[in-house]
This record gives C-alpha cells, sequence and structure tokens, in this order.
C-alpha cells in the first residue's frame, strides 16, 4: 500500500518529464536519421531509381516521372523543402529546382520532358550525380546527417569518405568544445577546491556568509553576468585601467571576444557548481584523520594528498563532472564574449534550428553532444570506481 501511494506521488512528475522533456527530446534526436523531404516531393522519381546504381545510365522513364513530380510537388507546396535537403548535397540546387518547376508548369502539353528539357535549365539537373544525391535521401532513415555531423559524406559511388578540408567543420568544434569545457572544469577545481575547504575550517557564521557569497550568481540572470563581464574585460573596462594605473602594463590587454574572456566568464558562471559537491563531501571529513596521519610521521603535504585528497576524490568527480557536462552545452557566455573561433557546439545547434531551418543537422550535432557526453560519463565513473555516479 506504502508502495502503491509513493508511485502515485511520483506520477505526475514522471508524466511531466515524459511530455515536456523525454517525448520532445526523442522527436528532435530522431530528425537526425529522418529522410522525409525528397519521398514527399519526388516520389516517381524515386520509384524510378529504385535498382538503379551510379555509373550506370539514367533510365529514359526518370525525367518523366521527375517533371511530374515536381508539377505536383510546387501545386503542393512540398518542393521548398526537397529543394533545401537537396541542397545540402548538390550546391545551388535549390533555386534551380525552383526554376525547373516553374518551367515544367509553364511547358505546352505535348512538351517531352527528357534529358534535353533540364539540361537546357540547368545541366546539373540532367547529371547523374544530381540523381544519386535524389536516390541517397530516399528515407525513410538516413545517415547523411550523422555523417555530416562527423565531417564524412558517401560519394556518388556510395562510398563514405572525408569531406573536402575546406568543408571539415564539426569535428574540430567538437575538439573545441571538449578543450573549453576541460579548462574551464580545472579552472574551477583550482579555485574551488580552497574555497570549499575555507567553508569547513571557519566558523559557522563566517561560512555561512561565505556560502552567500558563492549563491549569489545564482541569484542574477546568466544574461547580466555575462554582460557584466563584457563590460568589466573590455579595452576601457575595470581590468585593463587598474593595471595601467597600477603600471603593469603599457596598454590595455585584449581580455574580450577571445578565449580568455570564454574561461573567464564561463569559470566564474560555474564555479559555484563545484564548489558546493565539493563542500558536501570535504564537509563530512572527520579532522582527526590528518592529526593522526600527522602522528604517524606523515608530513602535512604527504598527508594531504595520501589522505585527505583521497577521501575528497568523490566531490572532486562529482563537481568536475557537473562543471565539465553544463560546460559543453554552453552558448550564451561563449557567443556574448568569445570570438568567431571560440564558438562551441551548441552555438551550431542554435544556428542550425533558428537561422538556416537545417534541423537534421542540428538534431545530428545535438546526438554527437549527447553521446560524447555519456561516454566521458561512463569512463568518468569507471574510473572513480562508482564515485561519480553516487555523488552525481
Amino acid at each position: 500500500m506504502l508502495t502503491r501511494q509513493r508511485a502515485a506521488l511520483l506520477l505526475p512528475l514522471a508524466l511531466f518529464l515524459l511530455v515536456f522533456f523525454v517525448a520532445p527530446l526523442i522527436w528532435l534526436l530522431s530528425l537526425a536519421v529522418r529522410e522525409a523531404e525528397v519521398p514527399r516531393a519526388l516520389p516517381r522519381t524515386l520509384s524510378v531509381l529504385q535498382g538503379w546504381q551510379p555509373g550506370q545510365v539514367l533510365p529514359a522513364a526518370v525525367f518523366a516521372g521527375f517533371a511530374t513530380d515536381l508539377g505536383e510537388a510546387r501545386a503542393a507546396s512540398t518542393l521548398a523543402d526537397a529543394a533545401r535537403r537537396l541542397n545540402y548535397e548538390v550546391n545551388g540546387v535549390r533555386s534551380t529546382l525552383m526554376r525547373a518547376a516553374r518551367e515544367v508548369s509553364s511547358a505546352p502539353a505535348e512538351t517531352v520532358f527528357g534529358p534535353e528539357f533540364f539540361a537546357a535549365v540547368d545541366p546539373t539537373l540532367a547529371s547523374p550525380a544530381f540523381f544519386a544525391a535524389v536516390q541517397r535521401a530516399h528515407g525513410p532513415v538516413s545517415e547523411y546527417y550523422l555523417l555530416a555531423a562527423l565531417d564524412l559524406a558517401r560519394n556518388v559511388q556510395g562510398r563514405i569518405e572525408h569531406v573536402s578540408q575546406v568543408n571539415r567543420i564539426y569535428i574540430d568544434v567538437l575538439l573545441r568544445t571538449l578543450g573549453i569545457s576541460a579548462s574551464v572544469m580545472i579552472l574551477c577545481l583550482l579555485l574551488g577546491f580552497p574555497v570549499a575547504l575555507l567553508l569547513t575550517q571557519v566558523p559557522e557564521k563566517i561560512s555561512d556568509w561565505l556560502m552567500i557569497l558563492v549563491l549569489l550568481p545564482f541569484w542574477t540572470s546568466l544574461l547580466v553576468r555575462t554582460a557584466a563581464w563584457v563590460v568589466v574585460l573590455q579595452r576601457e573596462g575595470i581590468v585593463n585601467s587598474l593595471l595601467m594605473r597600477l603600471g603593469a602594463i603599457a596598454e590595455p590587454l585584449t581580455l574580450i571576444y577571445n578565449r580568455t574572456g570564454v574561461l573567464i566568464a564561463m569559470t566564474h558562471v560555474l564555479l559555484p557548481f563545484m564548489i558546493l559537491p565539493l563542500y558536501g563531501v570535504l564537509k563530512g571529513i572527520p579532522p582527526h584523520y590528518m592529526r593522526a596521519a600527522a602522528s604517524l610521521g606523515a608530513r602535512p603535504v604527504t598527508a594531504f594528498f595520501r589522505v585527505y585528497l583521497v577521501m575528497a576524490a568523490p566531490g572532486v568527480v562529482a563537481g568536475s563532472l557537473m562543471v565539465f557536462i553544463l560546460a559543453m552545452g554552453y552558448y550564451i557566455t561563449p557567443a556574448l564574449v568569445g570570438g568567431g573561433s571560440d564558438q562551441m557546439l551548441s552555438y551550431f545547434v542554435y544556428t542550425y534550428t533558428t537561422e538556416t531551418g537545417n534541423w537534421g543537422l542540428a538534431s545530428a550535432l545535438g546526438l554527437l553532444m549527447l553521446v560524447t557526453t555519456v561516454a566521458l560519463y561512463t569512463l568518468a565513473h569507471k574510473l572513480s570506481g562508482g564515485r561519480a555516479l553516487a555523488m552525481g
């Protein structure tokens, strides 16, 4: 009976998470493998292309089916989505397809739609390479976006290969995201551990006031905090003015719109997420352990690393994981205080969802970020002997 009551209490939360978190997340991630635009707009073309292999002569009936599909897709307003999808693989074909649809719709009834007709509109529309791209988008699922997120693509023969050096960006962005997240994690650990240690050593009244200062950033909007760093770190900001007044520098330093500004601002924002788990663990370490180690002849440094730090490891692992995972998904702070070479993977997810409408690639990049985070969490969990999961 008690178990049923507990289940009933958890039911609203479970339903809320299912409806507003799990279901939208699954739907978004499914866009990385769904292929619906081209099958919806060009069904006859895909039917004729069944069994056709790149390198073979195009079937004669493909152009008549292609013309019929263009006319019907234009009337049903489904051509624009298919044209945008094909434009990802065949550069410039979006406007060409729209023009071809207009030509087909305005052509006389006796017009023979063959390769000559489409070659007159644009030679690309009569090429095997274009129809190979159409065939690869036959659906209902496709690995195109997943391959693109890994800087891979299928060539005309269908083999997977690396994209051109100019278009290889996402793996570099992923490595940059991991590097920035790791740097912020290390900075938060170096700055947060002494603060957490101090909180356990001072009297309770002082500890309460210090904890208020630690939690103070949570009471301020993330956007406001990031904008404040723009003011503080700019060339005429407080930091440069103070350093020049002290004679430490002869001219203002470039502290904003670069990696330095990103690391400073993100470390400030995420520092409480390191201090709180550390404080929770350090507070539970009995102080007499260090005294016992000293009484057995251990030097303070040896006792710290061999006794205290070992017992503090769960807090270190939990705080580091929390900071690292949160840093992986950051967008606002790098966008405001970073330069073009400091944008993280979340920036591209935002761009593809709100500006270009490439939901498939945005979903694939989000899935790449999710898989990377889960893999790193699993690795940290194993290396910590299960303490990452226990403290997380």
